[in-house]
Order: structure tokens, then C-alpha cells, then sequence
């Protein structure tokens, strides 16, 4: 899998360390204890999962078989991550997911007293204020599922195939900045990779580089 954020220009991870984290690799000490998981690898079944969304309800990779899925990493407090909703990039991406008939789950693995961490109505709220459209917010405080896709960064994006096998992971685009400017000039991996799948065709770039915070798991 290519090797994500670290190599982020001086400038760009001096500024996401200073404003909450710059996006690296997660640290082999967080896995310590913990059984290990095999690495999610394109074409192959993308990790099942089970978690709690912001209301309530269990939601499962099974009970989604036949759509195509879209996972997004988050974190609110992120510099990254603000640049992508402030802009109203993120939310147009969610309306033309769903709009296209497929699940997006932003999922939240922050740890209870770490960056980023929401309770079920901090979530519902952060939706609401920012009009945006996820089908589900689940909570991953544990950051059980967060390891098992490997998520590094916030945001880090997967797409996953009606037949549940994963298609895209990676950055959201090429441009590792907190700079609203660079959206347009920067490549649009997700968004790509997204339509190409939609629309029955192969990945180009089916594993790309993440960009962002790193997520914040518990010890």
C-alpha cells in the first residue's frame, strides 16, 4: 500500500501539527496488545464491520451488501478536514454519492478525551450546522474499525464495491494542504475513483496517498 503522509511538504506538516496533528502513519505502539489484522487490500472483501451510529442504530458492511459504500474518516477539530466542509467540498461529494444511491459513513474513531471526539448529539449537531448529508456518522471511540481499514488520517477515503470487496482507498485528492485554493487545482482521487465504480468501470488509481491529521485511537 503506498506509504501515506509523511511526507507532507515542511510547510503543510508544520501547520497541521501545530493546529491538531499532522497526518501520519498510525503508530505501531496504538496496536500494541491488540491481535493483529490482516491489511484491507483492493479486490479482496473489505474488513466487516458492526458499529453505533450517532442515532442509535447498529450499522453493518453485511446489511449494506448490493450498494456501493463510501467511507470517510473524520474528524471536526482537523485543519484538513475543515478545509473540505468549510468549502462545501465534502458535502457536494456526499450529495452525489448518495444522490447516486450508494451509503457514505463518515466514521469517527476519535478517543474519548482526544481531538475530534463527539458524543451521538455532538455528531447529529455537527451534521446539521454544516448541512451535511452522510447516510450515517458512526461512533468508533474503541477505534475498532478504524484498525481494521488501517485509517491513518482525517480525512482517508475507501470505496467499497456493491459485492463487498474494496475499490479505492486513499486521499480525497493530491493536494496535502489546508489551502481552500488548492481544491480546484488538485486531483480529484475520490471523486474519480467513485464515478469509475459507479459507473462500472476500473480504478485508475485504486490506492492513493491519504492527507491530514492523523486519527486520534485510544492507547
Amino acid at each position: 500500500m503506498t506509504t501515506p503522509t509523511t511526507r507532507l511538504p515542511f510547510t503543510a506538516r508544520r501547520r497541521a501539527l501545530l493546529l491538531g496533528g499532522a497526518g501520519l502513519a498510525v503508530a505501531p505502539a496504538l496496536l500494541r496488545g491488540r491481535p493483529a489484522q490482516a491489511a484491507p487490500a483492493i479486490g479482496q472483501p473489505a474488513p466487516a464491520f458492526s458499529a453505533q451510529d450517532s442515532n442509535g442504530r447498529t450499522q453493518t458492511l453485511e446489511a449494506l451488501r448490493g450498494k456501493l459504500v463510501v467511507l470517510e474518516w473524520t474528524n471536526h477539530e482537523c485543519p484538513f478536514v475543515q478545509k473540505h466542509y468549510r468549502s462545501s467540498n465534502m458535502q457536494t461529494l456526499q450529495r452525489e454519492v448518495t444522490g447516486a444511491g450508494a451509503a457514505w459513513l463518515s466514521v469517527i474513531s476519535s478517543a474519548p478525551g482526544e481531538q475530534g471526539f463527539v458524543t451521538p448529539a455532538q455528531a447529529n449537531e455537527l451534521s446539521s450546522s454544516r448541512q451535511a448529508v452522510p447516510t450515517a456518522v458512526l461512533l468508533d471511540p474503541e477505534g475498532n474499525v478504524g484498525r481494521a481499514y488501517g485509517a491513518q488520517t482525517t480525512p482517508h477515503m475507501y470505496v467499497i464495491g456493491a459485492d463487498g470487496r474494496l475499490l479505492y482507498m486513499g486521499g480525497i485528492d493530491s493536494i496535502a494542504s489546508t489551502n481552500l485554493a488548492d481544491l480546484e487545482k488538485a486531483t480529484p482521487y475520490f471523486r474519480n475513483a467513485f464515478r469509475a465504480v459507479a459507473e462500472g468501470k476500473p480504478v485508475q488509481q485504486a490506492v492513493t496517498r491519504p492527507y491530514g491529521c492523523s486519527v486520534k485511537y485510544a492507547a
